[in-house]
């Protein structure tokens, strides 16, 4: 008998918990059409989706470091209309779990985004990017601010039916606060975690090697630090949402820890671009240890660590 991998991120139930990070995997075409039947995973996370399109920062705005990768992309993408028009069709036809990431500069732009989206039928979920500056604020970034961050949850949970899930940043000293104010905000579900800043140099040219100086790092480097982060959350919580654990997934044994660590569902994202058929092997490989561990159900290893 073939063990259950489904799990349930607020009333979305995915057919397994492996999913592919918003901005490492586009909007989906190309993995589908060159590697792998994308509806094979839990969901597609699209890139993140403002309401106008972005074209994003300078090259280079790529690079690879000791573990891991910065990336200062600018959250180019084509704009809501454009997504609703000729992205997400595609989405649809091969049935693919499509959470749509978004991103704005201040509320009403989050509010605007996540009523449209939740109003098309291929979409079926939302992740807020709150790690982008409010203008509003002096540019302080929503997720580095409580009360903010609250308060664009409490906003966007009050204008859409579908699960809302909430990317927290780093990039703030308290993960667990954090959580418990976006949680009692209206949060379904939480995704653990965003990039950390970071800084490549070049010694010979005495510049960074990013454009624009500063950039996320992401890949094995944060692994630790993720999990540490998923762990506190997870541990902390009287209020239980889902958690969707991110950072530096590369193999079975990282997917597992992150489930015992508390994740009811993780994200891949770096691993992408090294293995284009990651996301796919591993939901094929989940299984599989569960079969060699007698593990009848996903759910037996959520928070199953043992401290």
């Amino acid at each position: 008998m073939k063990p259950n991998l489904k799990v349930k991120i607020g009333k979305l139930e995915l057919k397994n918990p492996i999913m592919v990070a918003s901005g490492t995997f586009g909007y989906g075409e190309e993995f589908h059409k060159n590697f792998y039947d994308i509806s094979k995973l839990g969901a597609v996370v699209t890139k993140g989706i403002s309401l106008k399109p972005r074209l994003g920062n300078k090259t280079p705005r790529v690079a690879e470091t000791a573990s891991g990768m910065l990336n200062s992309i600018g959250l180019q993408n084509v704009g809501l209309r454009a997504f609703i028009t000729e992205k997400l069709p595609f989405l649809q036809r091969v049935h693919a779990t499509t959470i749509v990431n978004i991103l704005g500069e201040k509320i009403e732009d989050y509010v605007e985004l996540a009523q449209t989206l939740d109003e098309e039928p291929g979409v079926h979920a939302i992740e807020l990017n709150i790690s982008c500056p409010n203008v509003k604020a002096g540019g302080v970034q929503f997720g580095t601010d409580p009360k903010l961050a609250a308060k664009v949850t409490s906003s966007v949970k009050k204008k859409i039916k579908k699960p809302l899930i909430v990317k927290l940043s780093p990039n703030y000293h308290d993960m667990p606060l954090m959580a418990k104010h976006v949680v009692d905000a209206g949060a379904d579900a939480l995704s653990i975690m965003n990039t950390i800043t970071g800084m490549a140099i070049d010694a010979e040219k005495r510049r960074p090697v990013l454009a624009n100086v500063f950039g996320g790092l992401s890949g094995p480097a944060i692994k630790p630090i993720a999990l540490r982060m998923v762990c506190q959350v997870y541990m902390a919580s009287k209020k239980q949402r889902p958690i969707v654990g991110i950072g530096g997934i590369m193999n079975i044994t990282d997917v597992v820890e992150f489930l015992l660590a508390g994740s009811s569902a993780v994200q891949i994202g770096t691993a992408n671009f090294i293995n284009p058929t990651i996301a796919a092997d591993l939901v094929d490989q989940l299984e599989q240890y569960m079969i060699d561990h007698d593990i009848a159900d996903i759910k037996e290893l959520t928070g199953g660590l043992i401290v």
